[in-house]
């Protein structure tokens, strides 16, 4: 069985999650290729894909949302993703039982699987008839803990206005059935669906990342795995790596451009470790307590090398990049002329524009 090196993981992944080279691909193939985006954050959708895509513009996912051909909900690891809506129905079918299960553990003592089925009956009747706010729901559900239950629970879409660039709180809410249609996809459809998205945005992979990144345990995704066609390799620990036929293994020494990522982007999480795009010392730069949201981040050579941030004013928008070590020239050169074209994107209604590397 062949061994990858780290850096092989390391190009593999940069390239299959678009960000070695722009994609020509359509934004929704895109969000497909990469296995959603988690947009905890609104922007996080948008600039996601604005760096890994050729052409990208911010009404594309604007458009695509209230056209309902992309959804976002509460789906893997229980958190909010942005999926293609032909994913979602499997999506939603492959987490759900572990959603339940998990967030039941987490809230036992503050909520029951009960009280959280009365609500979300008295929340789909309240839906029936259109898309409502958080607030106007709360005389149908005024337990915030509920109300997240029914988030993690059922299949509830965050849909627009609300969960976008233009009206980032992603607080109205339409029931899945109500906004795509039902939902017919069996949880063992949804798991092969969410194996394959995992390989093919992330691979090769153990199975336990996989099963991490999805949210579910390994033991639910073993079947998929048997019942696929896979390559198999092994990573420097010795440890199987699973693979999808055919997918791309770009030489180590691929040069990796310089990437702009956005908050939470999914190639920074745990389940993404083996590829060392985060070094572990600057991990609790990221993701603290104080940045609930973690923070923007970019790439050197492939791995994060800093934290970026837009100040505007009235007239002016600054991308202010605050490298965490001293970059060199070339680096430096690549953050800046990528650096304008983010800060012309974020911001297109400033008169000026300008990058300052701290």
């Amino acid at each position: 069985m062949k061994t990858l090196t780290a850096r092989e993981l390391n190009r593999s992944l940069l390239a299959r999650q678009l960000l070695l080279e722009r994609s020509p691909k359509s934004m929704i193939q895109a969000i497909e290729a990469v296995g959603g985006l988690q947009t905890q954050n609104a922007t996080g959708g948008y600039v996601g894909l604005w760096t890994r895509l050729k052409k990208f513009e911010m009404v594309d996912l604007t458009k695509a949302l209230e056209d309902r051909r992309a959804v976002q909900g509460t789906m893997m690891r229980i958190t909010i993703h942005l999926v293609s809506a032909g994913d979602y129905p499997l999506v939603a079918a492959g987490t759900r039982p572990s959603r339940r299960a998990a967030w039941l553990r987490y809230h036992q003592g503050r909520a029951t699987e009960a009280d959280v089925k009365k609500a979300a009956a008295a929340a789909k009747k309240a839906l029936a008839n259109g898309p409502l706010s958080r607030n106007e729901l709360k005389p149908f559900v005024d337990s915030s803990t509920v109300w997240n239950g029914v988030n993690a629970l059922y299949d509830v879409l965050r849909v627009p206005p609300s969960g976008t660039w233009e009206r980032r709180r992603a607080d109205v809410y339409a029931m899945a059935s109500d906004w795509l249609g039902p939902i017919t996809a069996t949880e063992e459809e949804g798991l092969e669906l969410l194996l394959k998205r995992y390989l093919a945005g992330f691979g090769p992979g153990r199975l336990a990342d996989a099963a991490s990144w999805a949210g579910v345990p390994a033991r639910k995704l073993q079947p998929a795995a048997e019942k696929l066609n896979l390559r198999r390799f092994e990573d420097e620990e010795g440890k199987e790596l699973l693979d999808l036929p055919r997918a791309p293994l770009p030489d180590a020494k691929t040069p990796a451009p310089a990437r702009f990522l956005p908050v939470w982007d999914a190639i920074l999480l745990a389940h993404a470790r083996r590829a060392e795009i985060l070094a572990e010392e600057h991990r609790p730069l990221i993701f603290t307590t104080k940045t609930p949201q973690s923070v923007n981040t970019f790439l050197v050579d492939g791995a994060v090398a800093g934290k970026w941030s837009v100040k505007r004013t009235a007239r002016k928008a600054e991308l202010l990049v605050e490298p965490f070590e001293k970059l060199p020239a070339k680096a430096k050169k690549e953050l800046q002329a990528e650096g304008e074209r983010l800060v012309r994107f974020h911001e297109p209604d400033a008169e000026a524009h300008t990058v300052r590397l701290a």
